[in-house]
Formats: structure tokens, C-alpha cells, sequence
């Protein structure tokens, strides 16, 4: 197990599931928690879903994914509140949070990381 965790935030129930299955094949020992979709099962995000799953995650380094921006929005006022230290990535959530989570598996470290997920950086 890591001691760096990974966060998914979608307006999907659906993406965050997939993603999540996705990830599953390749990363079984990453601290991984996730929301998709509001409570009632609509589109959208809210605070209170992501601060639930940073805390229940384990680690106390998440990498934090998201697919839009009030998912990206929610999680920087999280980030505020958490003792956590959450890095919020501007990268694709697809290819950020699968990359992320095969390197953990293999035991890369957090620079190791951080410098592929500079390739994925999105510049707007």
C-alpha cells in the first residue's frame, strides 16, 4: 500500500464508476476513493460528496482528479478545510488518474509522478 492516495471527482456516476473499474485492473493496492453525480443521481458535484471521500480516503497525499470545473472548484474549498495536502491535477481525468495510479502501484515516488503528469497538463 502507498502513502499517497488518489481522489476522482466527476458530474458522472458513470465516468467515475468506469474510471474507477479501469483503474481497478491495473492498481488493486492504490488508495482510491471517488464521486460521480449528485446525491439523487443527477449531473453535477457538491462540496459535502468530496469532502466525504477525501477524508474516508486513507492517505494523507491525495492527487485529486476532476472532470469540470465546479468538480475542480469543490475540491479546492476541500482542500481548504482538509488537514490532508491534496494536489489538484489540471490534467486530463481519464489518462491523469489511470497514469497516476499505475506508477503508484509500481511503486514510483511523488516526483516520479508529478513530472509525467506535467506531460498530460492541460494550459488553458
Amino acid at each position: 500500500m502507498t502513502e499517497i492516495g488518489i481522489v476522482i471527482v466527476s458530474h458522472s456516476k458513470w465516468i467515475a464508476q468506469g474510471l474507477v473499474d479501469l483503474i481497478s485492473e491495473v492498481a488493486k493496492d492504490v488508495l482510491l476513493t471517488y464521486v460521480g453525480g449528485t446525491e439523487d443521481g443527477g449531473i453535477g458535484t457538491s462540496f459535502e460528496q468530496v469532502q466525504t471521500i477525501v477524508e474516508a480516503n486513507e492517505a494523507e497525499k491525495i492527487l485529486a482528479f476532476f472532470d469540470l470545473g465546479s468538480a475542480r472548484m469543490n475540491l479546492e474549498l476541500v482542500a481548504d478545510f482538509s488537514d490532508k495536502d491534496i494536489i489538484i491535477n489540471n490534467v486530463p481525468i481519464v489518462e491523469g488518474a489511470y497514469t497516476t495510479a499505475a506508477l503508484l502501484q509500481a511503486g514510483a515516488d511523488l516526483a516520479t509522478i508529478q513530472e509525467q503528469l506535467k506531460e498530460l497538463e492541460i494550459k488553458k
